[in-house]
């Protein structure tokens, strides 16, 4: 069985694979801890679902809150016995990334790129609604190119609080309709139908340059793929006509290509 780790800036998604199947699944708000209350962390979840340590074959970690990784190294290794693999720089991920200066791109991007790219080829879209919401685009080469990074529903909701002295804090609710009729309604649709039209658009003219480049390349127009994965593409997605496909278990099947390229071991058990 193996263990994935997807550290993201609010919260921390952790999986129990067998094969490709993921077989636990956790989410835990992602904050410093020691390596001890990590890895007391980590046993109490396995222990709740019966895992033992012993059970474990191996460990790989996406993360892009530098602080946060070296306790979960430790704890790994001092509580699971088990090096982890980080996804980061001088990993092999089996796709060329041409942006202008690749190590910009959080790991995390590049995980659902291949993930998506294994299950859907090319060329493809990824949505991935987080603390921040990007858009990674993978041409009709199987390349990562790049993409679009926006503010997060959450981080947008705050800032109309924030920002505003007579409005209060509401929460995500999707609307029958944009007209709202007090106050809460009127912020809930302006909120969550202003946030499906940014992600449409967005996506939508991503999948046009997709498309533009592969004609340019004497190919027929493609379809190109969009989808999406993360806290909220089930709530948001689901709206968006642009989207095709929501997958809240992208990442963690990304790690786990990753972790099989890596080190030579496929179909971990």
């Amino acid at each position: 069985m193996l263990l994935v780790i997807d550290v993201g800036n609010t919260n921390t998604v952790m999986g129990a694979l067998r094969g490709d199947t993921v077989v636990h699944r956790w989410r835990v708000s992602t904050t410093d801890r020691t390596t001890d209350e990590f890895g007391l962390l980590l046993l109490q979840l396995l222990e709740h679902r019966g895992v033992s340590p012993a059970d474990l074959t191996g460990v790989v970690v996406s993360c892009v809150v530098p602080s946060v990784l070296y306790a979960i190294e430790k704890a790994s290794r001092r509580y699971l016995d088990l090096d982890a693999l980080v996804v980061g720089r001088g990993i092999k991920t089996g796709m060329r990334v041409r942006t202008d200066n690749p190590r910009e791109v959080g790991a995390d991007r590049i995980v659902n790129a291949v993930a998506a790219v294994k299950r859907h080829g090319t060329p493809l879209v990824v949505v991935d609604f987080g603390t921040a919401t990007t858009f990674d685009c993978v041409d009709h080469h199987g390349d990562y190119i790049g993409g679009a990074i926006a503010p997060g529903f959450g981080i947008s909701a705050d800032a109309l609080f924030q920002r505003t002295a007579k409005l209060p804090k509401v929460e995500l609710d999707r609307t029958s309709g944009v007209i709202g009729t007090n106050t809460v309604a009127s912020m809930q649709a302006g909120l969550f139908w202003g946030y499906v039209g940014l992600v449409d658009e967005l996506a939508r003219r991503s999948r046009a340059d997709l498309a533009d480049l592969a004609e340019a390349a004497g190919l027929p127009r493609p379809h190109v793929t969009c989808v999406a994965t993360g806290g909220l593409a089930n709530v948001i997605g689901s709206a968006c006509t642009e989207i095709e496909e929501v997958d809240d278990n992208l990442t963690l099947q990304g790690m786990r290509a990753l972790f099989e390229l890596n080190t030579g071991r496929n179909r971990v058990r």
